[in-house]
């Protein structure tokens, strides 16, 4: 499938950084696990919310770099069927059904400028994870005026 790339135009010089947001969130836009809700709170205020049931909150990690959130999810190595290495093994359990999903992710979110994550709390299988908006300082520049002459 081709798609048109819109900032490749010489007449849209510097747009690099458009265009690299751009390909963020078309990314970012095919995950489809874990699902997730996005909430807006007022006043600036955004959460999103993960359903992350059967993970830790040692299994977890919440990174903000270059405007970017990822949200990652990693089960233990060391674990087999829930159970550590060390202990005595277990017969594999036998599942009529199984929908809880128990994998890996890697979920990212880009941010716009000026907006900042301001906390993450594991509840009840949910992980919440509360996004602001910082309003921008007033700057007032006075410049001076001359006279000629």
């Amino acid at each position: 499938m081709n798609r048109t790339i819109f900032f490749d135009s010489p007449f849209l010089l510097g747009f690099e950084h458009t265009r690299n947001l751009v390909e963020r969130a078309a990314k970012a836009a095919g995950e489809t696990y874990p699902p997730y809700n996005v909430e807006d709170r007022g006043e600036g205020l955004i959460r999103i919310t993960l359903a992350v049931a059967g993970f830790s909150p040692t299994q977890l990690e919440v990174t903000v770099e270059d405007n970017q959130l990822v949200i990652s999810g990693k089960r233990d190595s060391d674990k087999i069927g829930g159970e550590p290495k060390d202990q005595p093994e277990t017969p594999e359990r036998a599942f009529l059904h199984r929908g809880i999903a128990a994998r890996s992710f890697l979920r990212s979110f880009v941010l716009a400028d000026g907006m900042e994550v301001s906390g993450a709390v594991l509840e009840h299988g949910l992980l919440h994870i509360d996004v602001s908006r910082i309003p921008p300082a007033k700057l007032v520049k006075r410049i001076p005026i001359t006279t000629a002459g």
